[in-house]
């Protein structure tokens, strides 16, 4: 199973990133894949994403969450297959470093071909990017700060 792991480093305080990360419905925001989000209870979202021109849809569940520090999942439901986790370090009082360690099986001709050139990698890359501009340039309303013990 491809592993992908990429790290942005954000100029606001760890509360802040972790904040934003976690308001997964605005997500589509800054996701370039990602269509739409709905909260469906504290650790179940459901998905909407298109990938390669095909619209999918499932249902992740967060297996791990702790305010500040860590929110992990995995997709229980539909037609993709992968888990992950984003990590949240305070490097200083203004600024966090972020994680995104996302292990999936490509499904299909075109993700396989994109997994083994990289696609996958360059667009989480490019995702945190987006999530950096977001969190750096928008203010930022309290997301859920439930623990969700592993």
């Amino acid at each position: 199973m491809p592993q992908i792991i990429e790290t942005v480093d954000v100029d606001v305080p760890v509360r802040q990133a972790y904040d934003q990360w976690t308001r997964f419905e605005e997500f589509p925001e800054f996701l370039d894949e990602v269509e739409k989000i709905v909260q469906v209870d504290d650790t179940t979202t459901g998905w909407t994403v298109e990938v390669a021109g095909q619209e999918r849809d499932f249902r992740a569940v967060i297996t791990e969450q702790h305010p500040d520090e860590r929110v992990a999942w995995t997709v229980e439901d539909g037609d993709t297959d992968h888990a992950g986790a984003v990590t949240f370090h305070k490097l200083s009082d203004t600024t966090t470093r972020v994680t995104a360690q996302i292990d999936w099986q490509p499904s299909g001709l075109l993700e396989k071909l994109g997994s083994a050139v990289g696609v996958g990698g360059h667009a989480v890359k490019k995702d945190l990017q987006n999530f950096k501009e977001r969190v750096e340039s928008a203010p930022t309303e309290p997301g859920w700060r439930g623990d969700v013990p592993a």
